[in-house]
C-alpha cells in the first residue's frame, strides 16, 4: 500500500489523514485536541510545542503499517499564527493565533503608518486586520523588545511544521498572502508593509524563501522521522493555510467553484486566475497555494458560536439538527450576531455576541440555537454578496468542515444563499487536500506537466445523497431575516468599533 499523508494543524485539534492514492480511499485517520490560552485583552496564543505534542498523539493511533505506507507529506495549517524563532531554530514567545484580537492597536499602527487602510490595500491588495501576521510583529517589537531582537525567523504555523520535518525555512504564497506583508498582486514582499511595521530594521531578513506550488521543499529528516514514525527521506510539499488546503480538497482550484467551510471559523472563497482586490477591504486578497488567486472571506464564529450555545442550552450533538429543525426558518425574529471572540468581517475585533428580537414566543433553546446557525450563515452570505459584486460568480456551494456534517445546517446555507449545497465524498476538507497536494508533488516528480486540476479531477467525487437544493418560499423567509441581520451588525457596530474599524 502507498499513501499520501496529509496534516492539518487546525485551532483546535490537530489531525492526519493517510490516502491510498491507488485505491483512491483514506486508510486511516486520527487526531489529536489542542487548547488555546485566551483572556480578556483578546489574547488567543498556543505553545508551537503542543502541536509537535499533537502530532505525535495523532500519529500514535495510526498502525506502523499504515505510517510506514507515506510516499509524501503536506501540511495544512490555521492561518496568520506567528511563530518568532531565534537563530537556532528556538521558539522564541507563544504563538499568536489568527483569532487573538489584542493587537488592534498595533495593526492601526501600521495602517497610519503606511498611509491609511487604502494606502495599504494598494500596496498589499490588503487592509492590516488584527487577525493577521504583522500586528503581531510589531506587538513582539513593543512588548518584548529583547525577544524581538532576538529573532532570526519569522514563520506561520503550518511553516514551523515544515521546518521540524526538514530543517529547512520556507512559506508558499497563499498562507504568506494572510500576513498583510505580502503584495499579492505581484507575489513579492511589499517594502511599504515592512517598513510600516519596524522603519528601524530590515524585516525582509528575517522572512523565509517564498516557494513555488509543486516545488519539493524537502524531506524529512532521519531524526524527525524516528521520533514520530514517518518513512525518513520522503518528499515534503509546500503545503499551505487551511483554507487553501481546503481549496485543492475541494477541487477549488478552477474559476466557478465556490466553497464555504463551516469550521470553527466560517470561510467563502473561489479560485481566480487574476488578483481580485477589494477596494473596500471585506474580502481578503488572497493568492491560493496552486498558483493563482484564492479571493476569500473570513468569519471568526462559525461553530466556534455554535458549540458557545450548545453547552448552556444542554443540546449535544445527536439532538443538534432536531433541535433546529423544531423551529421554523428565521427563527421566530430571533437574530443572534454570534461575536463571541470579536469578528473579522465585520470589522469588530473588540465586539461580543448579542442576542436581538427576543420575545414570549421565541425565548427557547431551539429558538436560539436556530437564530445562532442563521447568524453564523447570514454573515457568509455577505461574503456570498461581495463576491459577486467582484465579478464572482458561482452555480453551487461546496460545503466543508465540521459544521457541514449537520443535515439541518447545509439546508439552511442552501435556503438562505439561494444556492445548491453539495458535500463530498472526502470529507476531510484541509487534511485531505494537503494529502492531495502531496500526491501532486509526488507525481510531478515522473511527470512536470502534472496539474493540481488533473489530481484533483480524479480523486474528489461528490456525495449526491447529502446534496440540498434552495426552497424557494423558506429563501423569500430569509431574505427578511438577512436584510434584518444586516440591520442589526449596523445598529451594534457603533458600541464596539475601533478608530481602525
Amino acid at each position: 500500500m502507498d499513501t499520501t499523508l496529509g496534516i492539518d494543524l487546525g485551532t483546535q485539534s490537530l489531525k492526519v489523514v493517510f490516502y491510498d492514492y491507488k485505491a483512491r480511499e483514506v486508510v486511516a485517520s486520527a487526531s489529536a485536541p489542542l487548547e488555546v490560552m485566551r483572556d480578556t485583552t483578546g489574547r488567543a496564543e498556543q505553545e508551537a510545542s503542543w502541536w509537535l505534542a499533537a502530532l505525535k498523539q495523532a500519529l500514535q493511533q495510526v498502525s506502523a503499517s499504515v505510517r510506514m505506507s507515506a510516499r509524501a507529506v503536506a501540511v495544512s495549517g490555521q492561518q496568520h499564527g506567528f511563530v518568532p524563532m531565534d537563530g537556532n531554530g528556538e521558539v522564541l514567545h507563544a504563538v499568536k493565533l489568527w483569532c487573538d484580537t489584542s493587537t488592534q492597536q498595533e495593526a492601526d499602527e501600521i495602517m497610519e503608518d503606511c498611509g491609511g487602510r487604502e494606502r495599504c490595500i494598494e500596496f498589499a491588495g490588503n487592509p492590516v486586520l488584527t487577525g493577521y501576521t504583522a500586528p503581531k510583529i510589531r506587538w513582539l517589537h513593543k512588548h518584548h523588545p529583547r525577544k524581538y531582537r532576538n529573532m532570526a525567523q519569522v514563520l506561520l504555523p503550518h511553516d514551523y511544521l515544515n521546518f521540524v520535518m526538514t530543517g529547512r525555512a520556507t512559506m508558499e504564497y497563499g498562507d504568506a498572502s494572510g500576513t498583510a506583508l505580502l503584495d499579492v498582486r505581484n507575489r513579492r514582499w511589499s517594502r511599504e508593509l515592512l517598513r510600516a511595521v519596524d522603519p528601524s530594521r530590515n524585516l525582509a531578513d528575517c522572512l523565509p524563501e517564498l516557494v513555488e506550488p509543486g516545488e519539493v521543499i524537502g524531506h524529512t529528516a532521519a531524526r524527525f522521522s524516528q521520533e514520530f514514525g514517518l518513512p525518513a527521506g520522503i518528499p515534503v510539499a509546500p503545503g499551505g493555510g487551511d483554507n487553501m488546503m481546503a481549496a485543492i480538497g475541494t477541487g477549488n482550484v478552477v474559476p466557478g467553484r465556490l466553497t464555504m467551510s463551516l469550521g470553527t471559523s466560517g470561510t467563502l472563497f473561489a479560485y481566480a486566475d487574476r488578483p481580485i482586490v477589494d477596494p473596500q477591504g471585506n474580502i481578503a486578497a488572497f493568492c491560493s497555494s496552486t498558483g493563482g488567486w484564492l479571493p476569500l472571506l473570513c468569519t471568526m464564529n462559525c461553530t466556534l458560536a455554535t458549540e458557545m450555545m450548545k453547552q448552556p442550552l444542554a443540546i449535544d450533538n445527536a439532538g443538534f439538527d432536531a433541535a433546529i429543525d423544531s423551529v421554523p426558518a428565521a427563527s421566530g425574529g430571533l437574530i443572534v450576531l454570534p461575536f463571541f471572540t470579536g469578528e473579522r468581517t465585520p470589522n469588530l475585533p473588540r465586539a461580543s455576541a448579542s442576542v436581538l428580537g427576543l420575545n414570549p414566543q421565541n425565548c427557547e433553546k431551539g429558538h436560539l440555537l436556530r437564530a445562532t446557525v442563521e447568524g453564523a450563515t447570514y454573515g457568509l452570505r455577505f461574503g456570498l454578496d461581495e463576491l459577486r459584486r467582484l465579478g464572482i460568480e458561482s452555480s453551487e456551494i461546496v460545503l466543508t468542515g465540521g459544521g457541514a456534517n449537520s443535515r439541518a445546517w447545509r439546508q439552511i446555507v442552501a435556503d438562505i444563499c439561494r444556492l445548491p449545497v453539495v458535500r463530498l465524498a472526502q470529507d476531510e476538507g484541509a487534511s485531505f487536500g494537503a494529502a492531495l497536494q502531496a500526491l501532486w508533488v509526488l507525481e510531478r516528480q515522473h511527470d512536470s506537466g502534472r496539474g493540481i486540476g488533473d489530481v484533483t479531477r480524479e480523486h474528489i467525487v461528490q456525495r449526491p445523497d447529502l446534496a440540498c437544493a434552495p426552497d424557494e418560499t423558506t429563501s423569500d423567509r430569509y431574505a427578511d431575516g438577512y436584510a434584518a441581520y444586516r440591520r442589526a451588525v449596523a445598529g451594534v457596530a457603533p458600541l464596539f468599533e475601533t478608530d481602525g474599524a
